[in-house]
């Protein structure tokens, strides 16, 4: 049975302070909300992402409100390779000295269709972006994440990635694959260099993949990303640094 965001935890105004958190996809969707939120809690947060221009916009409105500066760090991950992990590892070092915290948000859906059907390219891609690259970025970025001392490195899971279900194919068969490196990470990092490592389910949430994987919903019957941010904030902050090798569900069944 997944875990569920502590009752008592409220998230303090600077609970966040100083630290230097990396979140992919940030552009948009989860990851832009939870970009905002870092921020705000006084995080000085590195946007990672393929869309330039969406993440000119995030950084222009963390600038605004006058919270710690963010970067920007353009990245595509469906093409990028090792080398482009260690460059950005590299950055980071120089830049930082340090990665207080990792949120693996960026996936694609793929094709909703049956296995059957599913093309070897679609398949590439999603294990690509979803799975391999959140590998190669992880084993390049520990280093750093080591350096902090108490880092956490967090996961985007799915209700697919724990029960598989028809039409969902190498989406789902990608979150069962985060789910287990993250169990496998967690197993052999938080002893090692104190780094915790924990998924997210975010559940049904208004944004761009759901309303894709379900054109006929209500989009505004699902809460927006902002709504589920209390459990970001919770598995990044210091409240969390003894939590590892756990499944949390952003809203409660």
């Amino acid at each position: 049975m997944a875990d569920t965001l502590p009752h008592d935890f409220t998230p303090g105004d600077a609970c966040l302070q100083n630290k230097i958190i990396l979140v992919t996809g940030a552009g948009d969707g989860i990851g832009r909300a939870a970009a905002l939120r870092f921020a705000a809690h006084g995080a000085n947060v590195i946007l990672l992402g393929r869309t330039v221009e969406k993440l000119e916009a995030v950084y222009d409105e963390i600038e605004a409100a006058g919270h710690p500066q963010a970067a920007i760090y353009p990245l595509h991950l469906r093409g990028a390779v090792m080398q482009d992990y260690e460059q950005l590892a590299n950055t980071i070092e120089q830049e930082f000295g340090r990665l207080d915290g990792l949120l693996h948000n960026a996936s694609v859906l793929g094709q909703r269709r049956t296995l059957a059907q599913t093309t070897v390219d679609s398949w590439e891609e999603v294990l690509q972006v979803n799975l391999t690259a959140p590998f190669m970025m992880t084993q390049a970025l520990l280093p750093v994440m080591a350096a902090a001392g108490k880092a956490s490195l967090v996961f985007t899971s799915s209700s697919v990635g724990r029960k598989g279900r028809a039409y969902w194919g190498a989406y789902s068969v990608s979150k069962f694959g985060t789910e287990a490196m993250m169990q496998i990470l967690a197993d052999e990092e938080f002893s090692l260099n104190g780094i915790r490592v924990n998924s997210i389910n975010p559940g049904a949430t208004n944004t761009v993949m759901r309303r894709l994987a379900y054109p006929g919903e209500n989009p505004a019957s699902n809460p927006s990303p902002e709504e589920i941010m209390p459990l970001y904030l919770y598995l990044m902050s210091d409240d969390s640094a003894g939590v590892n090798g756990r499944q949390f569900d952003a809203q409660p069944k």
